[in-house]
């Protein structure tokens, strides 16, 4: 054998090495779980959708829970990948500084739109005349009292928000109830249909709420950027927040920057994912269970998720990323 062959051997063998150090590589990579954020219940529906969607292209996956506060800071180190439910109202303002860092992507926006604001249930129109005007408030506040007295009760979420704000400027006779947890809404918006009394909480659109509960929101003056910097906007010259929230906002998805190099399948699959109001709202969670909804989800709408996986991702097909 002549040294010139032996040296093409030679190169020949370390190519076979680091192509094999490669491969090895990627198939590693591709055996660590994606971790999706989950917290609020639509959020860990679609979280469970979502994670069974890149189970069947072949990705392992787990849930995380992180808080609205927390998961940016997750999202933006890679210790969590998908957050499935960004809301403008709620997370718009930290979900921009973190995209503009460069440590988070924007990975589009759903169909569905969303709103956040005060909600009764439509019986109590009868009770209250003049709803869904805010004006009705004033004059019915002894109604959603549970103590007596002429102060309403306004059931609030655990997030914080201007509701205090808005109550004094407003002139509204209310105070804040808020509740530990989000599912404790649903508990009081049950319990005080089974008695026929009045209440006001807060809840989002969409929801599975609004399918199960015919109610409406308060229709508060409407929102403007103003109404939050500017006292002398609105019909309070003196304070801030003489406005309702605002309507019709965006519902995004957020993913961890590196996702993309690392799973580029998933990436793309979560791109195209795209709910649109009436099934994020027909997911009823309490009857199931946020696993078992997410299942029942995916069986029912088949040809609809089915078209979010791109024809080189499926199985069969050679898995990119």
């Amino acid at each position: 054998m002549t040294l010139n062959m032996i040296n093409k051997l030679a190169i020949t063998f370390f190519i076979f090495l680091f192509c094999c150090r490669f491969c090895f590589a990627q198939s590693s990579k591709n055996q660590e779980p994606i971790s999706i954020i989950n917290d609020w219940s639509s959020q860990i529906v679609l979280a469970h959708i979502t994670g069974n969607i890149l189970n069947s292209v072949g990705y392992k996956t787990k849930y995380s829970f992180s808080t609205i506060n927390e998961q940016w800071g997750s999202l933006s180190q890679g210790i969590d990948h998908v957050q499935i439910e960004v809301w403008e109202g709620t997370m718009a303002t930290m979900f921009e500084r973190v995209i503009k860092s460069g440590y988070v992507i924007d990975a589009g926006s759903h169909q569905a739109t969303t709103r956040e604001e005060w909600r009764y249930p439509t019986y109590v129109e009868q009770l209250c005349p003049g709803l869904p005007d805010w004006r009705a408030l004033k004059k019915c506040s002894a109604l959603f009292s549970i103590d007596g007295s002429n102060t309403g009760r306004y059931v609030a979420g655990p997030w914080e928000k201007s509701e205090a704000a808005r109550i004094r400027t407003l002139g509204l006779n209310f105070e804040i109830d808020t509740v530990k947890q989000a599912d404790d809404l649903w508990l009081e918006l049950k319990s005080a249909i089974k008695q026929n009394s009045a209440i006001v909480l807060f809840n989002r659109s969409p929801n599975w709420v609004e399918a199960v509960y015919e109610g409406k929101f308060v229709e508060f003056p409407e929102y403007h950027i103003d109404c939050e910097i500017d006292p002398k906007w609105g019909i309070n010259p003196e304070f801030h927040y003489d406005c309702g929230n605002p309507k019709n906002c965006y519902l995004k998805k957020a993913v961890w920057s590196g996702l993309e190099d690392k799973w580029l399948c998933a990436f793309e699959i979560i791109k195209n994912i795209n709910f649109d109001n009436q099934n994020i709202s027909k997911v009823d969670y309490k009857k199931l269970g946020y696993d078992e909804a997410a299942k029942q989800w995916l069986n029912e709408n088949r040809s609809t998720w089915h078209q979010w996986i791109p024809a080189r991702c499926k199985v069969g097909n050679k898995l990119h990323g």
